[in-house]
């Protein structure tokens, strides 16, 4: 009896490329994306940052398909089984290292935060070492948030869906935007033990009040006194709405990287410098929300504008309203998605919802198979609020499903 492979699903252009390969990935539904920049006269086809992401779908996958045209604008993604560290997989030593080239202009956030999304589905722990110059722990230019951005304000999100146990990134080397936005040299470890057969349905309809916020400053081969200074001008903003505020500062040295400079084969330059601000505020029913802002790769920013920026960046995320952020309502609504097959609903706030790659993630879900979205009214007199139903899928662990 032959065996009919399913036609792929089309999408265009290398808008949400992540995310699109995500979703492929969990529902086992092989897609196609064509048109990836190909009328640019530099940078035709994918970006070195998406060819290391395909490598690393490859890596904690088993039997997945990845072709890709000789212009390198054409990618065909066929997904197999997650595996993660399963043992005879690509995992050395129970640790799959992945190096992020020089040229990678993205934070390691962009790999984190789809291998998050992976690794609950997957049929061993996850356990991953990203490496490489490419690497980038801060904030950048591209739109990524910070790695203690996605510590702090998205894996605890996990809790929600009965997702809680054995979780942890680890930043072993800090490093900023280098030149031109380029490399960083960092290290980052990603831990993830904690796998499921399906995630619990969610129901997250009051946002509650905001009481406590907390930080991180941080400055990789600068004076430590930026970091002093990017806090009192945050605190200056952010006191007078609330006491319970704490911001650490963490000082890091610079990575060394080989100069390949002939004329001194054991000369060492330093890249990564720079410093940023990280702040999350926790609401009285456990809702988070998160502002990310690192100094410019080209340098000129003085830390007080840093601050300020940061701060008034967090408040606009709790003024949007609703019970998610926006920087985490993609992770929330894909969780919903894939949960057992019953009805969640989240409270969203308008401006969140109205997003365009939040639109573009709802036509995305509904294009590879899951559940569409259901919209109505709240009923708790917040007029700027959306509830967002979401029919789960069911679709779960099929690699625990096969153990």
């Amino acid at each position: 009896m032959s065996h009919n492979p399913q036609k792929p699903v089309l999408f265009t252009t290398q808008k949400a490329f992540a995310s699109r390969l995500t979703l492929a990935t969990l529902t086992g539904r092989p897609v196609r994306i064509s048109q990836i920049r190909p009328s640019s006269p530099s940078n035709l086809g994918v970006a070195p940052h998406e060819v290391s992401l395909l490598r690393l779908l490859e890596a904690v996958t088993n039997g997945s398909t990845i072709e890709v045209s000789m212009t390198g604008t054409i990618v065909n993604y066929r997904p197999g089984l997650i595996t993660g560290c399963a043992q005879g997989s690509g995992a050395h030593g129970g640790v799959i290292r992945h190096e992020v080239p020089a040229a990678c202009t993205r934070g390691v956030s962009y790999f984190l935060i789809p291998l998050c999304l992976l690794a609950p589905f997957s049929k061993a722990p996850m356990n991953v070492l990203f490496s490489g110059q490419g690497i980038i722990t801060s904030a950048t230019p591209a739109g990524d948030i910070s790695v203690d951005s996605v510590r702090t304000a998205i894996l605890p999100l996990y809790a929600k869906f009965g997702i809680l146990k054995d979780i942890e990134l680890r930043i072993l080397r800090r490093s900023n935007p280098g030149t031109r936005g380029k490399g960083g040299a960092g290290e980052v470890q990603l831990v993830f033990g904690h796998q499921v057969r399906l995630p619990k349905t969610l129901h997250l309809l009051n946002p509650g009040r905001v009481k406590r916020i907390r930080g991180v400053a941080y400055c990789t081969g600068v004076p430590q006194s930026n970091n002093a200074r990017m806090i009192e001008a945050a605190r200056g903003i952010l006191n007078p709405l609330g006491a319970d505020i704490y911001v650490f500062s963490d000082v890091s040295s610079a990575p060394l990287i080989s100069s390949n400079d002939k004329a001194n084969p054991n000369g060492k330059i330093k890249i990564g410098l720079g410093f940023g601000l990280s702040l999350v505020a926790e609401s009285s029913t456990g809702c988070l929300f998160s502002a990310d802002v690192a100094s410019p790769p080209s340098g000129g920013a003085p830390p007080e504008d840093i601050g300020q920026q940061c701060a008034h960046q967090l408040l606009e995320a709790v003024a949007a309203g609703g019970a998610v952020s926006l920087l985490a309502a993609p992770t929330i609504l894909t969780l919903m998605s894939m949960s057992s097959e019953d009805v969640g609903r989240v409270q969203l706030g308008k401006d969140v919802l109205s997003a365009d790659h939040i639109i573009d993630l709802g036509r995305d879900m509904k294009a590879l198979g899951l559940s569409s979205w259901g919209f109505r009214e709240t009923t708790n007199g917040q007029d700027n609020d959306i509830v967002v139903s979401i029919v789960g899928k069911g679709v779960g662990n099929v690699g625990r499903k096969i153990a």
